[in-house]
């Protein structure tokens, strides 16, 4: 039970921490489906650049970097040139996934996977007995989540950002009456979406594990999104719906253990998250339309 915990508890990190990420630009009223690829830039950056130096945090702060030019370039594309935010989230994506395979191989000379030199420190150190040795594979930055959790909450509800983002979202044109420089809040908005992506894609690659595969991401920056529109785009919200989707993945895992022994086909069972998935967000849009006010 307790090693079902632990897997549930790193499984939903990464998707926390790009949900977080991700409610700066959906608050906004940016749907951003490049998540996705943010997090798979991340991951592989943290490792190569993490790698090459020997360094986890040179390599995180590699990754955060990248993040920030590519969260820029998406700016730009939508902001200044006016292109569709679906279509330009999925270039993005794309690129990602074609780009960092190209460079696994460019650069290191491996095809599919690549492992890590370097890992995220795991804090719990001394004797490790019962629930204390599961918990100590955790690491530092599932540690700090809490904490994390925390600030974005204060920077979404309490701080000025947080309050110019939502009036954005809800009702542009008033927030810019009011004085908001729009192009240039939702340029922070997504600039932290890729600080936040990168923070998921080094969890996802020097966390629990220690490499890197081609589309290591697989969907969770799509399942991120869900979890952003599950919680209603409120933070604590969003971390509760991370950890119900880290939940159905960990199911799915254990699951597998004991496929052998019955006749379920392995692939239904690797679909149980995303199946879950589409079930609670389809749940969630009927509840909201069947609570909103009806026009007569």
């Amino acid at each position: 039970m307790e090693q079902f915990v632990v897997t549930t508890i790193r499984l939903s990190v990464p998707l926390i921490f790009a949900g977080l990420g991700g409610l700066f630009s959906v608050r906004a009223g940016i749907f951003h489906i490049g998540i996705e690829g943010l997090m798979l830039a991340g991951a592989f950056v943290t490792v190569a650049i993490g790698s090459a130096l020997g360094s986890v945090w040179l390599g995180i702060g590699g990754a955060i970097a990248v993040n920030l030019l590519l969260s820029w370039v998406y700016w730009f594309l939508i902001d200044r040139l006016k292109a569709d935010m679906i279509i330009a989230g999925l270039g993005l994506t794309t690129l990602c996934v074609g780009g960092t395979a190209f460079l696994m191989s460019a650069f290191f000379n491996k095809r599919g996977s690549m492992t890590s030199q370097v890992r995220l420190p795991q804090p719990v150190v001394g004797p490790q007995e019962g629930l204390l040795a599961y918990v100590s594979e955790l690491s530092l930055l599932a540690w700090l989540l809490p904490l994390f959790v925390l600030i974005v909450w204060l920077l979404l509800r309490r701080s000025r950002l947080g309050l110019q983002l939502a009036a954005i979202g809800e009702y542009p044109y008033a927030a810019e009456a009011a004085g908001v420089n729009i192009s240039r809040s939702k340029l922070y908005a997504m600039l932290i979406t890729g600080i936040c992506c990168a923070l998921a894609g080094a969890e996802l690659a020097v966390g629990g594990l220690a490499a890197f595969s081609e589309n290591m991401t697989n969907g969770r920056g799509f399942i991120a999104l869900a979890a952003i529109l599950f919680g209603s785009l409120d933070p604590i919200r969003t971390t509760l719906a991370g950890l119900f989707f880290g939940l159905a993945n960990a199911v799915g895992i254990n699951s597998q253990i004991y496929a052998g022994a019955s006749n379920v086909p392995r692939q239904f069972i690797l679909m149980l998250p995303f199946a879950a998935t589409i079930f609670f967000v389809t749940l969630r849009g009927y509840a909201s339309g069947r609570n909103a006010p009806r026009v007569s």
